[in-house]
């Protein structure tokens, strides 16, 4: 157990540097900047940042353990296979994005509204910083976290609380810390004019994400929840702008109210949409590529049915969503090396998708002793124990893998 919670805190300090993270983090940079002159508004955020990172792990983690408790196969990263999920993460960066390039403000006092930031809202805003970063997180793995997440997930719910618990306790530690010390923040430079110029350039990673998890969206549900969304996103564009007047005329002493309005009827044009994604059916099965072409279907009885025939069986866990499995894909597995090494060997390739909810798919993961994705399992040619692969692929390791893998069936 003392192992398994070393593990998760060192994952959950890895996490920090992930790509999927990286578009909270410009969030996070922002307001370290804006208060490294003020240690005592500095420490306040670094507490609400923590608690909004804490707080909101223990509510992923009592959905998923009574999901599982319930009898539903569900693993790490699990509120990404649903698409109202993403959908709504999709209009949160959006509206972070907008927000950003200064098209409308939150939590500013009239005196304060064209400033970068202000007093008031930022321990909310930092609390909630920290809640959407451990949500964009959930569907990487970083490194030591995998067996950390597998091993909390067959552990009593105590247990289990614990270890998810070190893991938020470790994903948060270096923005808290460097608000605790102020000399750690000494570095920064003097906040100024530009930090206008910043907080625009800042904006472009919040929209990055936002073009993946649109990516992601269409990947699950299809053509037409890729509309709905970008519908959804134009309203919430349109909305954010007329906000941003309204609050430009309070600022001037005008009438504003109209355009509240105006606002939010925009805002409740968005939720008919949003509804409809709950019922957007899965799109037809696409090739990604050569080798995800030559793929077979992956399912428990058809691993059973081939393995032990002579053939190395080689079995991809993958999902959209997942940008560690992505990057693997593109790094290792299309490479012209590993093609060539899986036709060399006769190696079976097959891909278990996790995009949309998979039962099996989440079964298998918990039978090999992890709580997520990705996972890389090569079943050797003479039917031995399969061989669990690294969350990191490089194209030697998998050449190995499956020159091993096939040696076990000449020697039998």
């Amino acid at each position: 157990m003392l192992t398994a919670i070393a593990a998760a805190f060192l994952g959950g300090l890895i996490l920090n540097l992930m790509p999927c993270v990286f578009p909270v983090i410009s969030l996070k940079a922002l307001s370290l900047i804006r208060h490294h002159d003020k240690p005592a508004h500095a420490r306040a955020e670094g507490l609400a940042f923590l608690l909004g990172v804490v707080v909101t792990m223990l509510a992923l983690v009592a959905v998923l353990l009574l999901a599982r408790a319930g009898g539903a196969s569900v693993g790490w990263g699990f509120q990404l296979q649903s698409p109202l999920v993403i959908a709504l993460l999709i209009l949160v960066m959006l509206a972070s994005a907008l927000n950003l390039f200064g098209l409308f403000e939150i939590g500013l006092s009239l005196q304060r509204a064209g400033e970068v930031g202000g007093d008031r809202g930022g321990l909310v805003g930092s609390a909630l910083t920290g809640a959407l970063a451990i949500v964009v997180a959930t569907p990487c793995s970083a490194p030591f976290m995998a067996s950390a997440v597998g091993y909390a997930l067959t552990q009593p719910p105590a247990v289990s609380l614990v270890i998810f618990i070190a893991l938020a306790l470790g994903f948060a530690a270096p923005f808290t810390l460097i608000s605790f010390f102020p000399v750690l923040a000494r570095v920064l430079p003097a906040p100024g004019a530009w930090m206008i110029t910043l907080k625009h350039g800042l904006a472009f990673p919040m929209l990055g994400a936002v073009g993946w998890l649109i990516w992601v969206l269409e990947r699950q549900a299809g053509s037409a929840a890729l509309a709905a969304i970008l519908a959804c996103c134009l309203l919430l564009s349109f909305a954010a702008w007329l906000y941003g007047m309204a609050q430009k005329r309070r600022m001037m002493g005008r009438r504003h109210w109209a355009l509240h309005l105006a606002t939010a009827v925009f805002v409740l044009l968005l939720v008919p949409p949003l509804i409809n994604l709950k019922s957007a059916a899965a799109p037809e099965e696409r090739a990604e590529g050569a080798v995800a072409a030559a793929a077979v279907a992956w399912s428990p009885q058809n691993v059973d049915a081939i393995k032990g025939q002579g053939k190395p069986v080689l079995v991809n866990f993958t999902a959209s969503w997942c940008i560690t499995c992505q990057v693997n894909d593109r790094t290792s597995l299309s490479t012209q090396a590993v093609k060539s090494a899986m036709a060399r060997t006769s190696t079976i390739y097959m891909v278990a998708d996790s995009t949309k909810y998979n039962p099996d798919v989440e079964q298998a993961l918990s039978d090999f002793g992890r709580g997520g994705l990705p996972l890389y399992v090569v079943y050797p040619a003479n039917g031995g124990k399969p061989v669990v692969l690294p969350q990191v692929l490089t194209p030697g390791i998998v050449i190995s893998a499956l020159e091993q893998a096939a040696e076990s069936g000449k020697k039998t």
